[in-house]
């Protein structure tokens, strides 16, 4: 495993940093014991390498925008259409989510299997 650097790569100015975390509720019963966790809001925030240094996420930024969003409907879809959305200064685009390995990004991946 290489050593981790303090230095970004050269490229990381055009980077778009997503964070998101999911918000469920647990109305849906298979059973008496069992309930299905159900999203009922997605958080969002974003900036890129310039705008890092903002602490006040309230504050638009002049290159990518609003950098707080939610999403109450469908948000598993909203959030796909969100990260999908055309942002021509930006080459990558990195989600991160809260607890992917054991929770939100099962709907993403339910989502992904559904829609084949």
């Amino acid at each position: 495993m290489r050593q981790l650097s303090d230095v970004l790569p050269a490229n990381a100015n055009n980077a778009l940093y997503v964070f998101y975390d999911f918000e469920t509720t647990q109305i849906k019963r298979y059973s008496d014991t069992a309930k299905e966790h159900v999203p009922s809001l997605v958080c969002v925030q974003q900036f890129f390498a310039k705008c890092e240094e903002t602490e006040v996420c309230s504050i638009d930024c002049e290159r990518c925008g609003r950098r707080r969003h939610s999403f109450r409907i469908d948000t598993v879809g909203d959030l796909l259409i969100y990260l999908y959305e055309p942002c021509p200064w930006a080459n990558k685009i990195v989600a991160i989510v809260h607890n992917a390995k054991v929770f939100d990004l099962h709907f993403i991946v339910n989502r992904a299997i559904m829609l084949k």
